[in-house]
């Protein structure tokens, strides 16, 4: 039986000579188990395929497979009847495996149901059941504690062969990781959702970190896959996905004239580490939900910089756990824990003026000294609030698609406060609230004040051309039709390639 099916085009970094093109070749792919990345591979015998080139822009690359199965038997009733029973079985060994595996993982609302239990429900006898136990502990921070991380099976999400050509890509894309207009989201596509893990992993290796402060290799990754699998996949936002544009966006910073000349290697490993961990666990709502439900982590935090102080507490978990530091002397693990605190408190915008007006300050006195390492820090804080809500300042494509899924993470705020009948939070009513308004609001009041801001302490190219998206998007957003405005089915960019493939 053959089944003929086209692979994803493959872009190529160098145009194909016109000579050769049409030329077709074949290709052929063991079984091998280890290829498959599977204790089960499929039982071929054989693959076969096709190459072809693309003639229009002679930069894709064609590959067409043939599913051969030679020597197999045919297919009877008794064989099909026997192939799906064991296909059933292992479908439910898979997910009790995966519950086995994932239970201190829970993604989903329910640690917000037990806040609407004390709002809106008894305080008493419903509070201390049994089995809310469990449901209130999942944001707690200790549940990073435990130990299964590093002992978790990873064979379910290891590259399958037919997905390594995607691999070749993401590295082909990796090399435009310093340019503004870096697209996140087919970065993430093409690296199986795994964009966090490999992009921070790559910037490690960009400045020489790993072995600069001789980091175990296998300890950075497995803190890498921690931090990824610590954010909840289910938020429109606040993901693994957010976390990765913010390191992005925070390496562009760190590559200003500005900093690369004057910050360490010890302060992009906190701006870098800060980045990546900055919203950790975010539970998908706001403070003053947390606050308003008297949610133990308002309590524990004192209704201070609740999230922030959440997700500092987190990165500092999964940092012990993972062990990536451990050969530090202990006060330098206990500074670095410290500053990273620092960095990702500054996050809280709630704070914003308190740290603009600072920022305004210094450049009207002229005082920041980069050589002191005090000034050094407070601008990291600065450059990490700018990659923290730097969407409007993308080109449109980007910024659109990020307007859209805050949005959407306000709107279930809102829809959670309706139904439970509580005071409706700014800007999370659906229905007297849009995105266009929103993004209007957001961009006048808090974006546009703090980069204008730090272009005046970096006047570089960079600091225009985000300047210069940020005045057209909020005119788009003003002027455009609202069919124009409207969220797109899916990323455009997630499903073809760059014009001219993806080289330098």
């Amino acid at each position: 039986m053959e089944v003929c099916y086209q692979l994803p085009v493959l872009p190529l970094d160098r145009p194909v000579p016109k000579h050769v093109l049409g030329r077709r070749g074949a290709i052929c792919l063991t079984s091998s188990p280890v290829l498959f990345g599977g204790p089960a591979p499929r039982q071929l015998s054989k693959r076969r395929g096709a190459v072809s080139y693309d003639s229009s822009d002679q930069t894709a690359l064609y590959i067409r497979m043939l599913d051969v199965r030679l020597k197999a038997p045919l297919y009877t009733p008794e064989r099909v009847e026997r192939e799906r029973a064991e296909r059933e079985k292992s479908k439910e060994r898979y997910e009790r495996t995966q519950r086995r595996q994932h239970t201190q993982f829970c993604t989903d609302f329910r640690p917000l149901q037990w806040c609407f239990g004390v709002v809106c429900a008894a305080r008493t006898d419903a509070v201390g059941s049994e089995a809310e136990q469990p449901v209130r502990s999942v944001l707690s921070f200790q549940k990073n504690l435990h130990s299964s991380h590093l002992s978790r099976n990873h064979t379910h999400s290891t590259h399958h062969t037919l997905d390594q050509e995607y691999v070749g890509q993401a590295k082909c894309l990796l090399r435009k990781v310093g340019s503004w207009s870096f697209d996140i989201f087919l970065f993430d596509h093409l690296s199986n959702g795994k964009s966090l893990v490999d992009l921070t992993l790559h910037l490690f290796s960009e400045y020489g970190l790993i072995k600069l402060f001789q980091l175990d290799h296998l300890k950075l990754r497995q803190f890498l896959v921690m931090v990824h699998q610590g954010y909840r996949s289910q938020n429109p936002y606040h993901n693994s996905l957010h976390a990765a544009d913010v390191t992005q966006a925070m390496y562009c910073y760190l590559q200003e004239p500005q900093l690369s000349e004057s910050l360490t290697s010890f302060d992009i490993l906190l701006g870098l580490l800060a980045a990546a961990t900055h919203d950790l666990d975010h539970p998908g709502v706001n403070q003053t939900f947390l606050i308003k439900t008297s949610h133990y982590l308002a309590s524990l935090y004192q209704d201070t910089s609740v999230l922030e102080n959440h997700h500092w507490k987190c990165a500092v978990s999964l940092l012990r756990e993972s062990g990536l530091l451990s050969h530090f002397p202990f006060e330098d693990r206990k500074n670095l824990e410290k500053r990273l605190g620092s960095l990702i408190l500054a996050t809280d915008i709630s704070r914003q003026n308190e740290y603009l007006s600072e920022f305004r300050a210094h450049l009207d006195r002229a005082d920041l000294h980069l050589n002191n390492s005090q000034h050094r820090h407070f601008v990291l804080q600065m450059a990490l609030k700018c990659a923290d809500i730097c969407n409007p300042c993308r080109p449109w494509h980007l910024s659109k698609l990020w307007s859209h899924k805050v949005t959407e993470e306000f709107f279930n705020q809102g829809d959670i406060e309706r139904r439970n009948h509580l005071d409706m939070s700014i800007l999370c009513d659906r229905n007297s609230n849009s995105v266009d308004k929103i993004q209007i609001g957001f961009m006048s009041f808090v974006v546009e004040p703090l980069f204008v801001e730090w272009a005046r302490f970096s006047d570089t190219p960079l600091s225009h051309i985000m300047l210069g998206h940020m005045a057209s998007n909020k005119y788009k957003w003003t002027h455009l039709p609202q069919a124009d405005l409207r969220e797109p089915t899916q990323s455009t960019s997630s499903k073809t390639l760059p014009q001219g493939g993806l080289g330098p």
